[in-house]
């Protein structure tokens, strides 16, 4: 029993020692704050004494106008001080929690900066977004709240007992404290049922946020699908989950204060029969008794706050866990021991024995072996689930090759610093993230200090220029969340503008195109085809009419290349290339039919 307690009080302690490093930083301003409420308390114990004292005098009929007016006076001056004091320990103390938020919030931003892909696979944003907003604000309330609360709480209640057994009596005080045990034994046990339950109310929070995330993001296809209903189902079903386990958090919540009065109330009960029979055995004053009773009633504080106490501090011990567990993952991919600052250009070297992804027994690719001279053109073709995606990823070491090697120039890309790397590539991905800003500022994200004429030079090469004027607000549209205001051609043509902008050594085209027709398609090819002269392209499409002027082509079947050559050399293979490409011209030839016929 007595190995438990020790636990729990370890514990509770634990969240602050976490978070000494942060204490130890504003040493400062929590030392003035500590100092003032110490100071507040010792104002708070002289009204009770005041209070007796005035008491006595009236039992004695010895009160004059005199001496009542002294004690006014006195209990003013006590007020317009506490009240100073107490602002400036509010500001002093709550000021430096707010720090702490500020402090955690740019570090979990910075760290979600710097992880890899497979940090987001094993985390969902619903579980990132309660991290950054939930338990950020649980941590400030421990260390704001918290320190006011333990401290508070510490001193008073000390100053207060102090002051009751030295200045009244210590018999009195003893039996009126016999009561105190049974209240830190069941504020220690509701504590450890709170901690659990909070975890488990977090957790559904976190679950809930990923729900609406995805249902706000895939409205469209509920809509298209008509699964409206079904979704509200779903949600009103992790909504309730939500209520159901933030009051399961609330029984326990509601515990404390009842289990605290009634401790008091015991108390009272304590001090008014012993404290009667001390009055008329003549050990105590009336007056005393008076102060006694008020300093009791001030007890109540210290006693309800180590309730909340144990309510804040085990919130904050459970979200400071999470944030530390997660800050502390690590980067999966870092600069090597032998990085060196440089410019990253050259040929681009690939021989891959195999890759499998992590936690993945399948390996992806197996034996890629190429080479792509500085400034041709790469075509990446090959059905769905061929490895075309995984095979850019490495290039841009986004993982690392165990079984292979990967060069750019005469080095390896782990010899190059990543952020020479990052900038070596402009990638155009699958998924075309918009910003909820300006057309102009989602295309100047790669490259901030560019003026207005180089990104309009930008959305020229795109082919999306023409379609930018016509808007009436032109460059300074705002295209909403995700880019929801522009079709799914237009977006595509913006992130091309957007990984043109800063003229990369490689441009990565990854299936960019798909949702563009045949002739802007054209057009934008034949504009990077005049315009990157030296520079590497790499285009990934399952439209081939957008790598036929590639000098490689690369089938990928099942992580194998199973084709390569220019689009003359393919054709003449009569392989999987030069079917697919047939095809695709046979439906572009019956879809054009199709038009005249409808016009």
């Amino acid at each position: 029993m007595v190995g438990c307690e020790l636990k729990k009080g370890e514990e509770f302690v634990s969240v602050f020692k976490d978070l000494w490093w942060f204490f130890s930083q504003e040493k400062k301003a929590y030392g003035i704050g500590i100092v003032i409420l110490a100071f507040v308390s010792l104002f708070t114990l002289v009204p009770p004494l005041i209070v007796g004292v005035i008491v006595d005098h009236i039992v004695l009929e010895t009160l004059t106008g005199s001496i009542l007016l002294m004690w006014i006076v006195v209990l003013l001056v006590v007020g317009l001080l506490t009240y100073v004091l107490r602002y400036v320990w509010r500001i002093m103390i709550f000021g430096a929690s707010i720090r702490l938020a500020r402090l955690l919030r740019n570090r979990l931003y910075v760290h979600f900066t710097k992880m890899s892909q497979r940090f987001y696979q094993r985390h969902r944003t619903g579980d990132l977004m309660a991290h950054a907003t939930n338990d950020i604000r649980a941590v400030q309330m421990t260390a704001g709240q918290g320190v006011l609360t333990l401290v508070d709480s510490l001193t008073m209640g000390s100053f207060v007992i102090i002051t009751m057994a030295t200045t009244i009596s210590w018999k009195l005080t003893l039996i009126c404290l016999i009561p105190m045990p049974f209240m830190a034994y069941l504020t220690s046990y509701y504590g450890t049922l709170l901690h659990k339950r909070f975890h488990h109310a977090q957790s559904a929070f976190s679950q809930l946020n990923d729900n609406v995330q995805e249902s706000i993001t895939g409205v469209r296809v509920a809509k298209t699908f008509g699964q409206e209903q079904d979704e509200i189902k779903r949600f009103k079903a992790k909504s309730q989950e939500v209520v159901d386990k933030n009051v399961a958090v609330a029984k326990i919540d509601a515990l404390f204060d009842p289990t605290i009065s009634l401790i008091v109330g015991v108390s009272y009960f304590l001090a008014i029969v012993f404290g009667a029979r001390f009055v008329i055995g003549g050990e105590l004053t009336i007056g005393q008794l008076t102060s006694f009773t008020i300093y009791l009633g001030l007890l109540i504080w210290p006693m309800l706050a180590f309730g909340w106490l144990f309510n804040i501090v085990e919130r904050g011990r459970a979200s400071n866990d999470r944030i530390s567990a997660l800050l502390s993952e690590k980067q999966d991919i870092t600069d090597h021991e032998v990085a060196t600052n440089e410019n990253v250009t050259g040929d681009v070297t690939v021989e891959i024995d195999h890759f499998t992804y992590p936690g993945s027994e399948k390996a992806t690719l197996t034996d890629i072996a190429f080479k792509l001279e500085q400034g041709k053109t790469l075509g990446i073709v090959g059905k769905t689930g061929s490895g075309k995606s995984t095979l850019i990823r490495i290039l841009q070491r986004e993982y690392d090759l165990s079984n292979g090697v990967i060069k750019i120039g005469a080095k390896q890309v782990h010899e190059y610093r990543l952020d020479d790397l990052k900038k070596t590539f402009g990638h155009v991905p699958q998924d075309h993230f918009l910003f909820s800003a300006t057309i102009a500022d989602n295309v100047a994200f790669a490259k901030p200090e560019a003026s207005m004429n180089e990104v309009i030079d930008s959305c020229k090469l795109a082919s999306i220029h023409d379609d930018i004027i016509g808007f009436p607000e032109g460059y300074a549209t705002i295209v909403g969340e995700r880019g929801v205001t522009l079709s799914g051609g237009q977006k595509q043509r913006i992130s091309i503008a957007r990984a043109l902008l800063p003229n990369p050594n490689i441009l990565i085209l990854d299936d960019s195109l798909s949702a563009v027709d045949a002739k802007t398609e054209e057009t934008i090819l034949d504009a990077l085809r005049q315009n990157r002269s030296g520079k590497t392209t790499i285009i990934t499409a399952h439209r081939l009419s957008a790598i036929k002027h590639a000098d490689l082509i690369l089938v990928l079947d099942q992580g194998k290349i199973v084709e390569r050559g220019t689009h003359s050399d393919l054709m003449e293979n009569e392989g999987w290339y030069q079917r697919m490409y047939e095809h695709q011209q046979l439906e572009e030839l019956v879809e054009q039919g199709g038009r005249r016929n409808a016009t």
